[in-house]
């Protein structure tokens, strides 16, 4: 089957898994080079620290219990998956977890951040997965740093600022917001740097 005519899907890498043999001597020796503490997050003989570099969109895993494969993020995962299936990937289903843990079929209802996942491997059996991600978690992005790889990702960020804006603009009597270019701007550099959004 011919590739040609069918776009490659755009695949951030976001995280990369490491192993170490001593997880707080190695939170200490990341975090003592300047890079960003992004979760330690700890459960039942599990324990994950995230960190990431300055200035790279990419972050770092490692720790114990930790069966995290690396994964790539994107801003509309079902487009995605039907992507890479369309050059021929095995990808598997998009699913998501309900409020009790258990993992259902589908992108999560809402299409929150962070909620929806699919994955494939590569002929080798190397283990990738992927994220839907549109809404970055605070303190995730330096300040700053809004910025888009394609106008793909541009126009999904205006989308959904235009959804946004059209909820504003009922909340105030249905009038035309003349300072819209304004509230796009604000809103979408709040999305990326996971803020509170305008109202």
């Amino acid at each position: 089957m011919s590739n040609a005519n069918v776009r490659a899907p755009e695949l951030k890498l976001e995280v990369v898994t490491i192993p170490v043999s001593d997880i707080d001597r190695a939170k200490s020796f990341y975090t003592g080079l300047g890079w960003r503490l992004d979760a330690d997050i700890s459960g039942d003989n599990f324990r994950v620290i995230q960190v990431t570099p300055p200035g790279s969109p990419a972050s770092v895993i490692f720790g114990q219990g930790n069966t995290v494969a690396p994964y790539f993020i994107v801003s509309d995962i079902v487009a995605t998956q039907a992507e890479l299936a369309a050059r021929g990937v095995e990808v598997g289903e998009v699913y998501h977890f309900d409020a009790t843990g258990a993992r259902r079929s589908g992108p999560e209802p809402t299409r929150r951040s962070y909620a929806s996942w699919a994955s494939f491997k590569d002929p080798d059996g190397n283990p990738w997965q992927i994220q839907e991600v549109t809404n970055r978690l605070p303190g995730r992005v330096e300040a700053g740093d809004t910025t888009f790889t394609s106008s793909r990702e541009l126009a999904a960020a205006l989308r959904r600022a235009a959804a946004a804006h059209g909820e504003h603009e009922k909340r105030n009597g249905g009038v035309h917001d003349v300072n819209w270019p304004d509230w796009y701007a604000e809103h979408i550099v709040r999305e990326q740097a996971g803020q509170e959004l305008p109202l």
